[in-house]
């Protein structure tokens, strides 16, 4: 078995910071094995999403920052409103949208990206694998 792998059902912690390295508002592209994901903390909570747009395989978590997004819902008569402030992300290359907590495109209802369970321990940022 590889250092990549585990036993099926078993996920690993990986240090990847202390809590002081993700200031509220921000986010950084971590190295774990071979994978590349950013870690944003969002108003104090903590996610992780691959580094990989789905559009043209962008660096998606190299965005400058966080913002939000215009969205228009049918039962309030497609007014323009602005929503998710500082959880989405937009893909520095073509600026296809994400939101952070949840992995969901907003272009694409069928596009969801996957979401990396971040944990604090300690003073120490972790996520699992």
């Amino acid at each position: 078995m590889s250092a990549d792998e585990k036993p099926a059902g078993r996920r690993t912690e990986h240090v990847v910071g202390k809590v002081n390295d993700f200031p509220e508002g921000t986010h950084t592209v971590v190295r774990v094995g071979r994978r590349e994901i950013g870690i944003f903390n969002i108003r104090g909570e903590f996610y992780g999403l691959p580094n990989i747009c789905t559009h043209q395989t962008g660096p998606l978590c190299e965005g400058k920052k966080t913002g939000g997004t215009l969205v228009a819902r049918e039962e309030d008569d497609w007014k323009p409103e602005w929503a998710y402030e500082g959880e989405i992300m937009a893909c520095p290359w073509h600026g296809l949208e994400y939101h952070v907590p949840t992995g969901q495109c907003l272009a694409f209802p069928e596009i969801r990206l996957r979401c990396y369970q971040v944990v604090v321990e300690d003073g120490e940022v972790k996520i699992l694998l």
